[in-house]
């Protein structure tokens, strides 16, 4: 074969930056080569019997991906699904139950052993790779207490997948989870666990067979992944789908991990609204990244990434010079430091993605408030324009005509409805004023993240504590040091301290300590947000109800219009014919003034009427457009 220029798994998971499992892209590559490479040698009736990631090489391909091989098949041999075998070879951390009893432990037994062995070392390898750490782990060490892993081994509870022994002679404590120290997200652990459940089974007859596990870790590796920002929660989520499924079961993946319920999700992408219709295909869902991903909206408490403090990973170094233990000290040390440098970056993206999204949704309250507010001046501009002529007051001053009493009582209506409007107006008006004020700080605030320097500050110390960890590997190789080495690496393991006390120091205060506040701050900001929405609602549902009303009240102030239009006419006409009338007591304007003005209004108020019909129109089409979320 080829040479494997990059080492084995197992070196990958040696280096100081996976000592908490490799990254989720990665590993993902890790699980498509194994589960290629298992999936020809069974198509050939092969049995490995050695899997581990040491028998794993990595080569860079052409387009710098990595590729995984599996290799080192001297103890394969030809063995089909319904065949058993009684040889015992192996590694004994990745070694099945059954195997470990007789090979480890040297007791008799008459077992034999069928091809799901290879299930159970892809197990712990497939565990190994996503946290760092080997999933069964006595105190003291697998090949020092070699009883109690035997015991972890055949106790395991169903459904778990790691145990440990945390005090000599104490109990044995299980776990159903990855730690929260993986860096594989919470939709492909979701994904994951259930499998890793199913293979690493003691008894063969409830494992898994090869055929369930290729067929779950293909559905696995057929999906894509949807990067979700829930903003009320403040939390990136992976969601695992495949590109046929539907929007609601997408929707019901979101609910799965965020607990929100579908009819509550709505998301916005680059600054749009994204309207996602249940029935339609996922494939229709924008691409997403983890810096750009779709941005949830929904009523929910801000509790942002969920980690372990890296200072409780970091070992203490001895007082005396043991090369091997400070080695081994200065790598576990890395380890958390290396952590640390993740973590800080996930925090700092956090607080960006919490920025841009506020940003994206004061922005639709505001095109909301100019819409808004176009419709109710629009309105406004109408009825004052109405409510503004004199001559309506000249007609309606005249108080021997009862229709004209009940034509003012409607202007007055209409001059009501007026303030209403008005008054919405100023109410958004001073809305604007709010987001934008609120805007501001925004932007003052994510001016400041982006002048953060505590990622270069750890960096940095990384860069000088990686130098002297790697002279700690190379002087682990000697038998021993001089008078005047021995005192440089003492020097070394000091500097080497305090090194990590300031990564640690800075990526408390600097990281921690300011992402906590961001996160309280953005709770304020996401209420302020949820009120300026509900407010923005109530405003909207008034300037809809005012405009329905105007209209009915201008309909019927054209028809009484009209009415006393033809009312004058009559009498005009009758006037003609008869005596002319007594002397009124008091003046009244003549019919034919009168008849002109009640003509033009009518005229003045069907326009009005149209204007308004117009308006609630345009209102119905932004009940249409979703609105912004409950945050």
């Amino acid at each position: 074969m080829e040479y494997c220029s990059s080492g084995s798994l197992l070196s990958v998971l040696e280096s100081p930056e996976n000592a908490f499992g490799l990254p989720e892209d990665e590993f993902l590559v890790v699980l498509r080569c194994v589960v290629a490479g298992m999936n020809h040698l069974r198509e050939n009736g092969i049995v490995h019997r050695d899997i581990k990631p040491g028998n794993i090489m990595r080569l860079v391909g052409e387009e710098g991906q990595s590729i995984y091989k599996l290799t080192d098949f001297g103890a394969a041999r030809e063995l089909d699904d319904d065949e058993k075998f009684v040889s015992v070879y192996g590694t004994e951390e990745y070694l099945h139950p059954d195997m470990y009893e007789r090979a480890v432990l040297r007791k008799p037994q008459q077992k034999a052993f069928g091809v799901t062995v290879d299930l159970w070392s892809i197990g712990v390898t497939l565990y190994h790779a996503a946290t760092g750490s080997l999933p069964f782990i006595p105190f003291g060490g697998p090949r020092r207490n070699k009883e109690i892993m035997y015991r972890i081994t055949t106790e395991k509870p169903a459904g778990a997948i790691a145990g440990a022994q945390r005090r000599e002679n104490g109990p044995l404590e299980w776990s159903y989870t990855l730690p929260i120290t993986c860096q594989l997200s919470l939709g492909l652990q979701s994904q994951l666990v259930p499998i890793l459940a199913n293979i690493l089974e003691v008894e063969q007859a409830k494992c898994w067979g090869f055929d369930q596990f290729f067929a779950e870790t293909s559905d696995i590796l057929q999906r894509v992944v949807v990067h979700v920002f829930s903003l009320s929660q403040a939390v990136l989520h992976h969601i695992y789908i495949h590109a046929h499924n539907t929007i609601a079961i997408f929707q019901e993946a979101v609910h799965k991990q965020t607990s929100v319920a579908p009819r509550h999700q709505e998301y916005l992408f680059e600054g749009h609204l994204c309207v996602l219709e249940p029935s339609v295909s996922a494939q229709h869902i924008a691409h997403t990244t983890a810096s750009s991903p779709l941005t949830l909206f929904s009523t929910a408490i801000p509790k942002g990434l969920a980690f372990r403090d890296p200072a409780l990973d970091v070992p203490k170094f001895v007082p005396k010079v043991d090369l091997q233990a400070d080695y081994n000290t200065a790598k576990g040390v890395l380890g958390a430091g290396y952590q640390a440098l993740r973590l800080a970056r996930a925090l700092l993206d956090g607080q960006e993605l919490m920025f841009r999204g506020l940003h994206w949704v004061m922005e639709v309250l505001q095109a909301t408030c100019r819409r808004t507010l176009e419709v109710a001046r629009t309105s406004l501009l109408y009825l004052s324009s109405s409510l503004g002529t004199e001559r309506f007051s000249s007609v309606t001053g005249t108080p021997e005509i009862q229709e004209l009493k009940a034509a003012a009582e409607l202007r007055s209506r209409l001059r009501t409805l007026a303030e209403v409007l008005s008054r919405c107006s100023q109410n958004i008006t001073e809305t604007q004023e709010s987001l934008s004020s609120l805007n501001r700080e925004l932007v003052k605030s994510r001016d400041q993240v982006h002048e953060d320097r505590s990622i270069q500050q750890i960096q940095c110390c990384l860069d000088k504590m990686n130098f002297i960890y790697k002279q700690f590997k190379k002087s682990r190789m000697r038998p021993g040091l001089g008078y005047n080495e021995e005192q440089i690496h003492k020097l070394d393991k000091v500097n080497f301290s305090h090194l990590a006390k300031r990564l640690l120091q800075v990526f408390q205060e600097e990281c921690v300590q300011k992402y906590q506040a961001s996160l309280v701050t953005h709770g304020k900001r996401m209420r302020v947000v949820h009120e300026t929405r509900n407010h923005l609602r109530l405003v909207g549902c008034s300037v809809a109800a005012c405009n329905t009303e105007a209209q009915g009240v201008q309909e019927s102030l054209s028809k009484l219009l009209e009415e006393l239009s033809h009312q004058l006419l009559q009498d005009r006409a009758k006037g003609a014919q008869a005596s002319p009338p007594p002397m009124a007591p008091y003046p009244s304007p003549p019919r034919k003034d009168l008849l002109l003005h009640m003509q033009e209004l009518c005229e003045g108020m069907k326009l009005l009427a149209s204007d308004l019909l117009d308006n609630n129109r345009i209102i119905e089409r932004l009940n249409r457009v979703p609105a912004p979320p409950d945050v």
